[in-house]
């Protein structure tokens, strides 16, 4: 976990409430791993500094070890820390920027699921209009590919089984409370690649994003196992602020999950942080981010289930 000067201080208070209150309660890190439901070294990263607290880590700290809500009031504190060092940078990424830079995103927040034999995907992007013309459509892009490793194979897979724009159940919709729908029309429909804009509009009237606005777009499809191969991808197509990835998988598959970085310059390396693993009852959630990632660079998580045959 890499932390900002700014998150440092509230990292540490953290880890120290937890640590002492561990200690107090005389609980080894095996013994409270067991009873919050997590892997003992999920705790002795969190004790390191390696990964970050989440709200569920904290909650089940707070009930097990019965600080008086001293653990919970340390998570709030680091997170709210946290929360005004992101929107300090993704002010300073934006306000350097002249004019006629065109369309940037803030942040993006992209999750996969897997359930009932379906890959749900959505797609959360915060925009701000850095041009001087008004933005009218969004481009949304859905790529499936089986067999990523054997094009041949992958090619004549989706020539029989392509991918149907009514079987996607897409659905988009405007702004941070979700109230206006979006209409979209297809741009490009082939078997295993759907292009869809995403339209300002709605049978209620139209709502451009005009030079100097933000806005937060959601948009969200499925995608049959047979189609989607066990990758999930993160083109950077734009200046971009924040790009956050989460997998969510059912721990009954005993899923294992690693990542690799592409650019034009390097070719493909390991990211270079680590996917973190959140653990819960009956699923397993998968977290990766990065600040300022580079225009054209792709980021790509690949899985495998353990107990399905690989």
């Amino acid at each position: 976990m890499t932390t900002s000067p700014i998150e440092q201080p509230a990292a540490a208070t953290f880890v120290a409430v937890f640590s002492q209150w561990r200690g107090d309660r005389g609980l080894t890190k095996k013994h409270l791993a067991a009873q919050m439901g997590f892997d003992p070294s999920y705790l002795s990263h969190i004790e390191r500094g390696r990964h970050r607290p989440t709200a569920d880590f904290a909650r089940r700290a707070e009930l097990i070890l019965r600080s008086g809500g001293a653990i919970w009031q340390a998570f709030v504190e680091y997170e709210d820390a946290r929360a005004a060092d992101a929107r300090g940078r993704r002010d300073l990424a934006v306000h350097w920027r002249p004019a006629g830079v065109g369309p940037v995103v803030d942040e993006e927040v992209a999750s996969l699921s897997y359930q009932d034999q379906f890959y749900r995907c959505v797609v959360q992007r915060s925009i701000f209009n850095a041009g001087t013309e008004p933005i009218a459509r969004w481009l949304a892009r859905i790529a499936v590919d089986r067999y990523p490793h054997d094009p041949e194979h992958s090619n004549a897979h989706h020539r029989a089984h392509p991918l149907s724009l009514a079987e996607l159940e897409l659905f988009a919709v405007h702004g941070v409370d979700r109230s206006e729908p979006m209409r979209w029309r297809a741009k490009h429909d082939r078997d295993a690649l759907k292009e869809i804009w995403l339209l300002f509009e709605n049978d209620a009237g139209r709502f451009p994003l005009n030079p100097g606005q933000r806005a937060t777009i959601e948009y969200g499809y499925r995608v049959h196992e047979n189609l989607w191969g066990r990758w999930f991808q993160r083109a950077v197509r734009l200046p971009t602020g924040r790009l956050a990835v989460q997998l969510d998988l059912p721990d009954s598959l005993d899923p294992q999950v690693w990542g690799v970085e592409s650019s034009l310059a390097v070719g493909e390396t390991p990211l270079r942080t680590p996917v973190v693993r959140h653990p819960s009852v009956d699923r397993s959630v998968f977290t990766w981010e990065t600040e300022a990632p580079p225009v054209h660079a792709r980021y790509t998580l690949h899985w495998r289930f353990r107990l399905a045959g690989g």
